[in-house]
């Protein structure tokens, strides 16, 4: 299948200036990252952003969709390079600048990376889903209990963006996440 999702990016005309923009979105523990990082390498390397680079804390999901469109979309659109600040979780503020450049392929993964005002310049959305069980299961894997008193407020925020965006419906592909 990423061989596939891979060819079909690179024949596509670019969307986001000169760049070809693919969205990895889903609710957390879906296997975003997992499908991401495998995209990227079926890509041949593109660069690939994480959006917990962005979201402000844990209520930030509504804030880190206009940081994404001003930081990295917007300027690609217009044929300039982007760049992003890291948002430091330990610390709770931004930290250093990342600079992503005008690379052929950006590859955004996390919760938010398909709201419309970003896949309207994406070649590729892809809708990543899993049960609810499971998806817990694998972030307390991932970030251990330090997670599960954000857990029901971080799934609140993705549930009202996800029926606000239509982001499911609108995917260019739908893929089952237990797998």
């Amino acid at each position: 299948m990423l061989d596939h999702l891979a060819t079909q990016v690179h024949a596509a005309e670019p969307r986001c200036g000169g760049t070809r923009l693919v969205c990895v979105d889903g609710p957390s523990g879906s296997g975003k990252t997992v499908l991401a990082e495998g995209l990227v390498a079926a890509l041949g390397g593109a660069p690939l952003l994480h959006m917990d680079d962005l979201y402000p804390g844990w209520d930030g999901l509504a804030a880190a969709v206009p940081l994404l469109h001003e930081w990295v979309v917007a300027p690609l659109v217009a044929g300039r390079p982007a760049r992003y600040r890291r948002y430091d979780w330990a610390l709770g503020r931004y930290a250093e600048e990342h600079d992503l450049g005008t690379p052929p392929v950006l590859v955004v993964e996390g919760a938010g990376s398909g709201a419309r005002i970003i896949s309207a310049h994406a070649v590729l959305l892809v809708w990543i889903d899993a049960p609810r069980t499971e998806r817990l299961r694998r972030a307390m894997d991932r970030d251990g209990e330090t997670y599960r008193p954000h857990w029901d407020r971080w799934a609140a925020q993705e549930q009202t963006h996800f029926a606000t965006e239509g982001t499911p419906g609108r995917a260019d592909v739908v893929v089952d996440g237990t797998r």
